[in-house]
Order: C-alpha cells, then sequence, then structure tokens
C-alpha cells in the first residue's frame, strides 16, 4: 500500500495564485497525495487575492496565515515565524510535511523556503533559475536566496536550467518542466474569449492598447 504524501504549496501574492493554479488542480488527481494550500496573505485585498481564487477555479486555502504588508523584512519574517509554527505543528501531530512546494520570486517565496529548509524539510521550487541580474530588484534577491537552498529545481525556460547549472547545482536536482503560466492560459482562454470586455468598455477591435504599470 502505498503511503500518502503530505505537500504544503505555499502562495502569498498575485503572482502566485496564477502559478499555484495548474499545480494543485493536478496534484489533486492523485488520491496518494494530500496537498496543504497555505496562503501567507501577503497580498489580501480582495482584487488582489480573492478575485484569482474565484476567476482561476482555486479551491480555498487550507491554511491562511494573514502577514499583511509591511516593510521586505518585517513580512519575510513574519511569513518565516508562520510557516516554521505550521511545519512544527505537522510534525507534532505525526502528519510531516514530504516537501513545501514555492512557486515565483515574491517574499513569501523566499521566506518559506528559508523556514523549510532551517526544519530540514525539503524545498521545490516552481520557475527557478530565472535571473535579471540586477540585484537591486527584490526579486531577484529572493530568486537567489530561495534556488540556493531549493533541493528540487523545476525550471520554466532552457535559460533557467543554465543559471542553475552554472551556480554549481546537480544536474539531477535540476529539471526543465515548462512553464506553468501556460498552463493558466490554456485552462482559461476559452473563457476569456467569452468575456464582454469591449463592449464593457465601449472599445472597438483593433483600435485600442493595453498597458501595464507597476508601482
Amino acid at each position: 500500500m502505498t503511503s500518502t504524501k503530505r505537500f504544503a504549496l505555499i502562495a502569498g501574492a498575485r503572482p502566485n495564485f496564477m502559478k499555484i493554479a495548474p499545480i494543485i488542480r493536478a496534484m489533486d488527481k492523485y488520491s496518494d497525495l494530500e496537498v496543504c494550500l497555505i496562503h501567507t496573505g501577503q497580498h489580501y485585498d480582495k482584487n488582489l487575492s480573492d478575485v484569482f481564487f474565484q476567476e482561476l477555479g482555486i479551491r480555498r486555502p487550507d491554511v491562511a496565515l494573514g502577514v499583511g504588508s509591511g516593510s521586505h523584512a518585517k513580512q519575510t519574517a513574519d511569513v518565516m515565524v508562520a510557516v516554521e509554527n505550521l511545519i512544527m505543528e505537522a510534525n507534532e501531530k505525526g502528519q510531516p510535511f514530504t516537501a513545501v512546494i514555492v512557486v515565483g520570486d515574491v517574499n513569501s517565496t523566499m521566506a518559506a523556503a528559508i523556514a523549510a529548509s532551517k526544519l530540514h524539510v525539503p524545498v521545490v521550487h516552481v520557475e527557478a533559475g530565472l535571473r535579471s541580474r540586477d540585484r537591486t530588484m527584490p526579486e531577484e534577491i529572493n530568486r537567489l536566496v530561495t534556488d540556493s537552498i531549493s533541493d528540487l529545481l523545476l525550471c520554466s525556460e532552457p535559460a533557467g536550467v543554465e543559471n542553475i547549472l552554472a551556480e554549481g547545482h546537480s544536474a539531477e536536482n535540476v529539471h526543465l518542466v515548462g512553464n506553468v503560466m501556460i498552463d493558466t492560459l490554456m485552462n482559461e482562454v476559452t473563457r476569456a474569449k467569452e468575456q464582454k470586455t469591449l463592449e464593457q468598455f465601449g472599445l472597438l477591435a483593433g483600435q485600442y492598447g493595453v498597458v501595464t504599470t507597476a508601482w
């Protein structure tokens, strides 16, 4: 009889939700896998969190840590403490996690990876190896730290594999698996085409542009 393997799947911010959707959908199909979906609460506004769970068809989190906002240091520390407590509670109940799965490059990603690694729980990083070469970006620091302590590195593109290998990781721990964002795109494209967005905003096909900004 195959024993059940328990995984903690960490999501904290808007970019994470689109990445965990196909992962949890696939893992939930296996009866011998138990996935504990953990929402750290790094993004908590309904337009940055709830709406994505609803529209992407992600089941509600099993655990909501509610860490909220704050400086990079505070937010990272709060996630580390919360995830550490969660892992220790699971150990005390005799239900340890087989591994902690983190995605992307937000503060929750790095913080959860550090907490798990220090408690000797294997870390799986989805979207490993991406590099901007710009260490003024918080995300670049998160990527470097997370990859340096991850046990299994799942890369979305060949350049990611090259970066990881160049940084000294063993090839047996690095795998090119593709981009989970494409899985989400393919899952949502039909529904997206059915939306009445042009009518809603009074737009004509081919006569508008879309711009995204960050601040």
